[in-house]
């Protein structure tokens, strides 16, 4: 059964991947054709935004490997102090910002990866933001009532 749920995630995540690798190409070319002042354009920018910071997050998660000590040892060639890792063990364990330190000093997931979080947030919420502005001005275009004009 976990292998079912496995398969549906890597389908779902496939699907995805596929479905912003065409959003990539239709924000540029919207950008150029004027498709920016449609809501299908900002629904585009949130998905691609959104994507880009679940990877960048798992990018993050999954810098250690299976094994933080060698990783720190062998990869990085950093000391692994262990004394550091487990009187800072709350630190590595936060959803956000992500940390896993070798020691005080060697942080094995790259600079950019919590910036990347945040601007890609920060994208989404604006795409999201638009979004509902489109929304709020079709609810209020349909709640008017229809205006006929009296020819004379």
């Amino acid at each position: 059964m976990k292998a079912l749920g496995l398969l549906a995630v890597i389908a779902v995540l496939g699907a995805w991947l596929v479905w912003n690798a065409w959003n990539v190409f239709r924000l540029v070319t919207g950008v150029r054709d004027g498709s920016w002042r449609r809501p299908m354009w900002w629904t585009r920018l949130c998905s691609v935004a959104l994507f880009a910071g679940v990877a960048a997050w798992m990018r993050g998660l999954f810098a250690t490997g299976l094994d933080t000590r060698k990783t720190c040892l062998f990869v990085h060639h950093e000391r692994y102090d262990e004394a550091y890792r487990r009187a800072h063990a709350a630190e590595f364990d936060k959803i956000f910002p992500l940390h896993d330190m070798c020691n005080a000093h060697a942080d094995l997931v790259p600079a950019w990866v919590n910036p990347t979080i945040v601007v890609c947030g920060v994208v989404a919420l604006a795409a999201a933001a638009v979004l509902l502005g489109f929304v709020t001005a079709h609810a209020i275009r349909l709640s008017q009532p229809a205006r006929k004009e009296h020819q004379s």
